[in-house]
């Protein structure tokens, strides 16, 4: 039977503010992105949330980002490689303290927004983004864009010795290039949970259909749903329910990536 990881951004209430539906979502998913204070999050949510995933069965991962917390890590900010290596070694370190106390194991790292879309981008800051991966444990998985567009992050993770994973977002609109539709743009985001399971399906199969018609064709090991995606909890049920059915499995990426 054919496997698939489905993971989820979580971990993203800060404070007095709490922002997505983690205790519903962890319930459906495989693997959880857990911000490491910069975008979102703080160490008491960090603490709660990596608990919540071992009771769970989900696999942990990193969501380091930039240093944005009033923009949420969605806007490009013009730091050094050198900056950029030990800004996301100090988000992961704190995030595996926090496996550490609750004797789990920090599976992989995802780069959080901005830094996810400028990491596909510029070659400089995918490889910032591997080293400092690889720093801390080259035995992470390092979370990448599948397709085409992911090249330049596979290139350089798989160059330092990493173990890459190609990740693909159901809940969001593909330009014909193969990367992201703008949020800013109408349609960017997609909220409806029979649509998002088709097109995890799809991706699944090996391909997407972005919002011209272009068929993208993808080599897809985990499907991301957004946490902060009002329709989240439908989302992953259904994306779950409707991959089971079709005889996919879903595991977390270390169990079925060796």
């Amino acid at each position: 039977m054919k496997t698939m990881d489905l993971n989820c951004d979580m971990g993203e209430s800060f404070g007095a503010y709490k922002l997505g539906m983690d205790e519903k979502v962890m319930q459906y998913i495989a693997s959880a992105n857990i911000a490491c204070g910069f975008h979102a999050g703080d160490p008491l949510v960090m603490d709660r949330t990596v608990k919540m995933a071992v009771e769970k069965s989900v696999g942990i991962g990193a969501h380091p980002g930039y240093p944005d917390l009033l923009g949420f890590g969605r806007r490009s900010m013009a730091l050094t490689p050198e900056e950029i290596r030990q800004y996301l070694v100090y988000q992961m370190g704190a995030l595996k303290a926090f496996c550490n106390v609750h004797s789990a194991t920090l599976q992989h790292v995802k780069p959080h927004g901005a830094l996810y879309l400028d990491a596909v981008e510029d070659e400089a800051i995918a490889r910032a983004v591997a080293e400092s991966i690889m720093s801390l444990d080259p035995d992470l998985y390092f979370i990448a864009l599948a397709g085409k567009k992911g090249k330049t992050m596979r290139q350089v993770g798989e160059e330092l010795g990493l173990k890459v994973v190609f990740e693909a977002f159901p809940d969001r609109a593909y330009t014909p290039e193969g990367t992201l539709v703008s949020r800013k743009k109408p349609g960017a985001v997609i909220s409806n949970p029979d649509l998002v399971a088709k097109r995890a399906l799809d991706m699944a199969s090996g391909f997407v259909k972005a919002v011209d018609g272009t068929i993208i064709e993808l080599e897809v090991q985990t499907l991301c749903v957004h946490g902060d995606n009002l329709a989240a909890v439908d989302l992953v049920k259904t994306i779950k329910k409707t991959l089971e059915e079709n005889n996919i499995r879903v595991k977390p990426m270390g169990e079925k990536i060796q």
